[in-house]
This record gives structure tokens, C-alpha cells and sequence, in this order.
């Protein structure tokens, strides 16, 4: 399975990279393919990282002016002119998708995929991994947007909130039929 991870290149506390590297072992240990930002800095090297020494592959997809910390050595490596054409890509190539901890890029990747869920445009699993509780203020605005009418398809349909790596793993592999 392809798997898309939205993510910070941020350099973070181990209460984030723990479960990031754990999540990274058992992807590349299932035989999973990690589809990412392609930079070679925090947690986004962290997680790369992971992949790779578990013996999974690496498809990264960059963008021009974060070019320089593209990280070298992957499967595959693609460089978008910018965020809207790489957001594309990453999405192409990928069966399903995780958000992990991250910032505004990572909101903005979060957001545009279930958005698309929602227009009926993707089927594809989305898990957001909501480490530390780091999501528990956008799960509970979530669910006030599903409870008051706003999403015209139940929350659930667009996205599973997993606790821990294992949780979020499980979940794709059921919905994407490859336990």
C-alpha cells in the first residue's frame, strides 16, 4: 500500500517523534510504501528514516523552493513547481492517507483531502494520528460541524481519529483489504 503521510519537517519533542518512528517501523515492516514531502529534515526525516530502515520504500514529492533539503536515496523523488501541484501528486500516488503533528502546511493538506472525500472526489482512507491529544481541539471542531449540520456526510465517512500507530495502521490495511 501506498501510504501518504501529511507531516511537520519541524524538529519536535520524542512525545512526537516516538509514535512517528513507531508508525515508520510498522509501515516499512508491513511492506508499505511512505509517500511524503520528500524533506530530509525533522519529523519528516524521522519518519523517512523509519521507513527505510524497516525495509520499506520511499516516494518523495518535493517542491521547488524546499528543493535543497529534498532527501537523497529514496525509491522516487519528484519535484512540484508548487504546493498546489505537489499536494496533487501526493495524493495521486497514494491508496490512503495519515496526518500526523504538524503545522499549517499539514492543516492545509488535511483539510483539501477531506474536502475532496466530501465532494465525492477521493474514497480514499484518511487516519488522522492524533498524538499526544495534538488534535483534540480540531476532532471536537469536527464533530461540532458534523453534529450542526455542516458536513453533508457523516464524519466517520470522511475520517478515522487513531490514538496510537498501531490503531491507524489497522485501519487502512481493513479498509484497503490488505491484512
Amino acid at each position: 500500500m501506498n501510504i501518504c503521510v501529511f507531516l511537520s519537517a519541524a524538529d519536535l519533542d520524542e512525545r512526537y517523534t516516538r509514535p512517528a518512528r513507531e508508525f515508520a517501523e510498522l509501515l516499512g515492516k508491513g511492506g508499505h510504501t511512505l509517500v511524503w514531502g520528500g524533506s530530509d529534515v525533522g519529523l519528516m526525516k524521522v519518519v523517512a528514516d523509519g521507513v527505510q530502515e524497516a525495509g520499506g520504500r520511499l516516494v518523495g514529492v518535493s517542491v521547488e523552493f524546499l528543493s535543497a533539503k529534498a532527501r537523497p536515496g529514496t525509491d522516487e523523488m519528484v519535484v512540484a513547481r508548487d504546493l498546489a501541484e505537489r499536494k496533487a501528486l501526493l495524493l495521486e500516488k497514494a491508496d490512503a492517507v495519515v496526518i500526523m503533528v504538524g503545522g499549517t502546511g499539514t492543516l492545509d493538506e488535511a483539510t483539501e483531502i477531506l474536502e475532496l472525500k466530501k465532494h465525492g472526489h477521493t474514497a480514499k482512507p484518511v487516519v488522522l494520528l492524533n498524538t499526544a491529544g495534538f488534535y483534540d481541539g480540531l476532532k471536537e471542531q469536527f464533530r461540532r460541524m458534523d453534529d450542526e449540520g455542516f458536513l453533508p456526510v457523516p464524519l466517520t465517512d470522511l475520517v478515522f481519529f487513531a490514538e496510537e500507530p498501531v490503531g491507524a495502521l489497522a485501519y487502512l490495511e481493513e479498509s484497503l483489504g490488505t491484512q
